[in-house]
């Protein structure tokens, strides 16, 4: 197949030659795949997020490519990631592709990305409809996962121990008025907002004033809000709700040194040398916890290896690997009723849910594998699969989740 996009030979001409600037790529060529790698215009550039009012443009906005872009011999970019050849490093490359013409010819809603890493090297990469290899991608709740994985970070570097996840979240809190809290939302810990086991009751309505009345809630005023609206905490079952991860990020802004944002950006994503992405800065001046972040295809690959490596990045361990295998693990067991049957499907069973990252098992044959993944609402998708060295990593703008999928055709061509 031919990748093609819509922009003048001149502006075209300079993207590429940014690209090969900022990996330091002599060619962006490879013997095995067809046409020219899809980077974005100066202006799709501009768009991170699914609605940006700000300069008056949208995801939607991204032209579709015309034709795209499957790569079974990625090449290598200087970025850290190592890359290999499908059929040849491992991997059916027959099924693959198969997979990858299915996807292009629509027949799995709208996907814009799908690339598949096998023990630690890349060896697939493919764009089509709004994908870009340079475009960072809306994230959606996929966001969630990387707030867990700033807090381990935090742990990593001290300003919090393994300990603290059991500690309530006001302890690590300035400025609360317990007196208004309601009947035990002063007990709600780290570990339960980390696995939306708070048991915060808060009203549809009372979410609707949030967002109407974004400066009567910033910052602690947020958390004052949100346990304080709350009914009795009588009950700490699973409920997939925004006010966990936004009091997450607000532990994380009171304990580290400077901003959150800031800590993520230099103490996180800056340590894996990812530097192409975006986290909208909500009006009370911390990064939005649950949502609004955008990353590269690319740099979704590289947040897949650090929690599949136990929290290691280039043998320097960045998270650790006793809060990575907390966030990985099935701390709460959901029923197909509590994932609304969105991760289920015949080869799916046993679905859990760690510190903002999913389980399920994966069905092959008569063999069950775990799956750990970050999932966000369009299908974005990062899934690992320990057993088998497997990672692959999923942009999308559909209303769909694609485990079912990587399931039944993924997971195949890499058993033997």
């Amino acid at each position: 197949m031919v990748s093609s996009f819509k922009s003048n030979k001149l502006i075209a001409g300079m993207l590429i030659s940014g690209l090969v600037s900022m990996f330091g790529l002599a060619t962006i060529a490879s013997e095995r795949h067809h046409g020219k790698v899809p980077i974005a215009t100066i202006e799709e550039a501009k768009i991170k997020h699914w609605r940006v009012p700000e300069i008056e443009r949208t995801f939607w906005d991204i032209s579709e490519l015309e034709n795209a872009y499957i790569d079974a011999a990625p090449t290598h970019l200087n970025d850290g990631i190592p890359v290999g050849k499908l059929g040849v490093d491992s991997g059916n490359e027959a099924t693959v592709m198969a997979l990858a013409q299915e996807i292009a010819e629509k027949k799995h809603a709208e996907v814009d990305s799908m690339l598949i890493a096998h023990k630690g090297k890349v060896l697939f990469e493919s764009y089509y409809s709004r994908g870009r290899i340079d475009l960072s991608h809306p994230q959606s709740s996929t966001t969630k996962s990387y707030t867990a994985l700033a807090l381990g970070r935090a742990i990593q570097l001290g300003y919090l121990s393994m300990s603290d996840l059991d500690m309530p979240i006001v302890s690590f809190l300035k400025g609360l008025d317990p007196e208004k809290f309601a009947k035990g939302a002063e007990n709600i810990t780290l570990h339960q907002a980390l696995t939306m086991s708070s048991g915060l009751q808060i009203s549809s309505e009372k979410i609707d004033q949030y967002r109407k009345n974004p400066e009567m809630y910033r910052g602690i005023k947020q958390v004052q809000a949100f346990l304080e609206d709350s009914g009795p905490i009588d009950s700490q079952m699973f409920n997939y709700q925004g006010a966990n991860p936004d009091m997450v990020m607000q532990v994380l802004d009171a304990v580290v040194p400077g901003t959150a944002e800031e800590f993520i950006r230099n103490e996180l994503f800056g340590k894996m040398g990812i530097v192409n992405y975006d986290w909208r800065i909500e009006p009370g001046g911390l990064p939005a916890a649950g949502a609004f972040s955008s990353m590269t295809s690319r740099n979704m690959l590289k947040v897949g290896t650090l929690v599949m490596n136990k929290g290691k990045w280039n043998g320097k361990q960045l998270i650790p690997e006793s809060f990575i295998s907390k966030a990985t693990n099935r701390n709460v067991r959901l029923s197909a009723e509590q994932v609304q049957n969105f991760y289920s499907g015949d080869k799916l069973s046993n679905s859990g849910y760690g510190y903002f990252w999913w389980q399920a098992d994966m069905k092959v044959g008569d063999k069950s594998y775990l799956s750990i993944s970050a999932q966000g609402g369009g299908g974005v998708t990062i899934l690992f699969v320990e057993e088998l060295e497997l990672l692959v990593v999923i942009t999308a703008h559909s209303r769909q989740a694609y485990l079912q999928m990587i399931a039944e055709r993924i997971l195949p061509a890499f058993i033997k």
